[in-house]
């Protein structure tokens, strides 16, 4: 998603609780009891960040967009996804090495990178060009099983009724960008011309492998149209999560309740508040239990930064509910692991990908974060990492 094109243009836990919730009238988070017990849940501290030089060149590329990051097992190296749209070059990944320990972010170093391929071979198109093959790059995850890529794609619904509708896309690709195959999608995610389905640039920007690699989570990062208005500063919002087998079967699907906004919009800005669910992690050997990042901005305070430990254990089965408004619910249960602004960070931008690093000698598992810069000289490539335990 581009919050921060927003941004320019304006100057711009786990609950491992036994007890289940009570039900709730989904679509206003005010109501909503999703807290875990004291005491329980994931704690996070800061290791350390690194900042990449804005609009690095890497191999005939600029490096920027980076909006979802994974650790390949295969090699130890980090894949990185970019979201341009193919305006500066064709849509692409990078690799690269990232030494991080207990004292912090030691070295970046960029390794490689390639495009991403249409089934026929071909470059995708850059946005504007009006044949319906445009993609807009978010999420990308290293299959446990080979360590080829799945890569998560939101479409576009247009602002135009003669621009084309765009479907987001689960994708797999080889370890060059070779277009090898999709995942099938859940009805609730197909986007329509009517104010059904997904909202725009609210599709599929976060997904994760789990269960060894059977089972793939995706978060639609804001609510359905039919699912209720999206947050506000009185209530939050609940989005859907679904858990698919590699196969697309879908296994289940859950809401989980997005925060409301945290603060007033700067009122002489033309720009309401975005916010939504950038990424989604699994917890190795727990299934059902998630890291959920959810990135805020509002004109005149910024981003906001927050990641929740969260389980599905308890919480409804919504697959089969066409519409969540007015319906009794139970969401997902979650606590808070922290927040960006909690943390000696020289800033806090527009974080957007969250893939586990090697695990530290005293035990703690590494969290690495990366922020999406747009591309814009007043926002930054920003690689953080977090000790979790």
């Amino acid at each position: 998603m581009r919050t921060s094109l927003i941004r320019r243009a304006c100057v711009v836990a786990l609950v491992l609780a036994t007890a289940v919730p009570p039900a709730v009238a989904a679509g206003r988070g005010d109501t909503m009891d999703t807290t875990a017990r004291p005491g329980i849940g994931a704690q996070a501290r800061l290791l350390g960040e690194k900042i990449v030089p804005h609009k690095l060149p890497f191999r005939n590329t600029t490096v920027g967009g980076l909006s979802g990051i994974d650790r390949d097992p295969c090699t130890g190296e980090y894949v990185m996804v970019s979201d341009d749209r193919s305006a500066l070059q064709p849509a692409r990944f990078y690799t690269a090495r990232i030494d991080v320990d207990g004292t912090g972010v030691r070295s970046l170093d960029f390794t490689g990178t390639h495009p991403f391929l249409q089934p026929d071979g071909s470059l995708y198109p850059p946005a504007g060009a009006g044949d319906g093959k445009v993609v807009d790059p978010e999420e990308l995850r290293v299959d446990p099983w080979g360590c080829r890529y799945w890569w998560a794609q939101e479409g576009d619904r247009p602002n135009s009724s003669n621009a084309p509708l765009i479907q987001p896309t689960i994708q797999l690709a080889t370890r060059t960008g070779r277009y090898r195959g999709q995942l099938p999608l859940p009805r609730a995610y197909e986007s329509t011309r009517e104010e059904q389905g997904l909202r725009r640039n609210k599709a599929v920007e976060a997904i994760t492998f789990g269960d060894g690699g059977r089972t793939l989570t995706s978060v639609v990062e804001g609510p359905l149209f039919q699912d209720g208005p999206e947050p506000d500063l009185d209530h939050g919002a609940l989005v859907r999560l679904t858990r698919q087998h590699r196969d697309g079967g879908v296994l289940g699907q859950f809401a989980y309740p997005l925060e409301k906004i945290f603060a007033e919009s700067d009122p002489t800005s033309p720009w309401g508040p975005d916010t939504g669910v950038p990424a989604v992690l699994a917890f190795p050997g727990d299934p059902g239990r998630y890291l959920v990042l959810e990135r805020t901005w509002v004109a005149g305070s910024g981003f906001k930064i927050r990641i929740y430990d969260t389980t599905t254990r308890g919480a409804t089965e919504v697959q089969n509910m066409d519409s969540l408004a007015g319906q009794k619910v139970v969401p997902m249960r979650k606590k808070l692991v922290v927040d960006f602004h909690d943390l000696d960070l020289s800033t806090v931008d527009n974080t957007e990908g969250m893939t586990w690093g090697p695990t530290l000698p005293n035990g703690e598992r590494t969290l690495l974060l990366v922020s999406d810069d747009n591309f814009a000289a007043d926002e930054v490539t920003q690689i953080v990492a977090l000790g979790i335990r």
